[in-house]
C-alpha cells in the first residue's frame, strides 16, 4: 500500500504494508485531535460543542459591518505580529496556523525545542500585553 508522508516540509510517496498504514493513519487522526486540543486552548476559552454545531450548520452570510470589523481585527493582529521579530513570527504561524509541535517546528529550523517555545510565548506575550493595555479593541 503507498502512503503519502512529509518529510522535512515535503510530501513522499513510501510502500508499507497495510498494517503500517492503518498505524500511521490512526497516528495522523491521533495528532488532528491533540492539534485540535492545543489550539482550542490557546487563549484560555472554553470550548462550546453545541456553539460550533449550531454555527456549523447555518449558511455563511455577512454582513459589510462583519467584514469590515473582520479587516480591523486582522489589521490589528498584524500590527501586532509586525512587533514580533522574523523568526518569532515564522515560529508562531507555524505553530498557530499550520499546527506545527515545538519539536517539528525545531527539526525544520535547525534549533532546540525550547528555543522554538521562548519564540512563542514572546509572541503571546507581547498579544497578552497588548490586549491588557487595550481592553476597548473588541477582541476578547
Amino acid at each position: 500500500m503507498e502512503i503519502t508522508i512529509k518529510i522535512n516540509g515535503r510530501m513522499t510517496v513510501v510502500e508499507v504494508s497495510a498494517e503500517v498504514a492503518e498505524y500511521m493513519d490512526a497516528g495522523r487522526r491521533k495528532a488532528e485531535n491533540l492539534s485540535h486540543e492545543r489550539r482550542r486552548h490557546w487563549d484560555s476559552r472554553k470550548f462550546d460543542e453545541y456553539i460550533v454545531a449550531a454555527e456549523g450548520l447555518l449558511p455563511c452570510q455577512y454582513t459589510p459591518e462583519d467584514i469590515v470589523c473582520q479587516r480591523e481585527t486582522l489589521a490589528l493582529l498584524l500590527s501586532i505580529l509586525d512587533t514580533c521579530t522574523a523568526i518569532q513570527r515564522e515560529r508562531f504561524l507555524l505553530f498557530a496556523l499550520d499546527g506545527f509541535g515545538y519539536t517539528e517546528i525545531g527539526m525544520m529550523q535547525g534549533c532546540s525545542r525550547e528555543s522554538v517555545y521562548e519564540s512563542i510565548q514572546a509572541v503571546r506575550r507581547k498579544f497578552l500585553k497588548f490586549f491588557s493595555n487595550h481592553p476597548d479593541s473588541g477582541l476578547f
